[in-house]
């Protein structure tokens, strides 16, 4: 199956439509992303053939969840799930986040090459990061525990914001550090993700302050 073909049935199955152009332009990010990997080792995934499913559209899988004007990508490395998910919506502003500069010159290149209107690139560590407004989402694949990704980027979340947590596994043990008294937080929703041809669980956790 090409990669077309593989981008058009998974979003089916995912119930997202998306025209022509974006994906088009979905599919010239993931082949400039490969590009880029062979040099400067992004993500550890090395097979071209699991680039749609794992890149694509495990990152898609949460686009019905974002609703808001901005999103911030914490820790994006080759761009999961921001990059994706700035060219499904134009319209949503999209800073991706990185500490690792040499994957921030990816990123950089990747903005100017696909014409990514909506996103900027920043290269800081998260706890160092002041930006002029803070983000009504923020999201995150892999890049630490409940407890620290919610610690470490609080100050960066908008009053009524959310924090949207890619995951494997359900993250009971993670769920249940989370802190209470003053800073009490609240799992609003755990949304189990079937993700067309990535084997193994996938959840997004929903978390809002109280």
């Amino acid at each position: 199956m090409s990669r077309e073909a593989q981008l058009s049935a998974g979003l089916s199955a995912l119930g997202i439509d998306l025209p022509a152009e974006v994906r088009a332009k979905l599919l010239a990010y993931a082949l400039f992303l490969e590009k880029w990997n062979r040099s400067f080792s992004l993500t550890a995934l090395r097979d071209p053939k699991l680039a749609v499913s794992h890149h694509l559209l495990d990152s898609l899988a949460i686009l019905p969840y974002v609703t808001t004007p901005n999103l911030l990508d914490v820790g994006s490395g080759g761009g999961q799930p921001g990059i994706p998910l700035a060219i499904a919506r134009p319209e949503l502003a999209v800073t991706l986040l990185d500490s690792n500069s040499k994957k921030t010159a990816f990123l950089q290149q990747a903005v100017i090459e696909l014409e990514l209107k909506n996103v900027q690139v920043v290269t800081a560590r998260v706890e160092d990061f002041k930006p002029p407004l803070l983000f009504a989402a923020i999201t995150s694949r892999a890049f630490a525990e409940l407890v620290d990704f919610v610690g470490l980027t609080r100050h960066l979340l908008a009053p009524d914001g959310v924090w949207l947590a890619m995951k494997g596994q359900r993250p009971e043990a993670e769920i249940a550090k989370l802190p209470a008294g003053a800073l009490e937080l609240a799992v609003s929703a755990v949304h189990r993700l079937e993700v067309p041809g990535v084997d193994g669980e996938r959840h997004l956790v929903v978390i809002r302050g109280k």
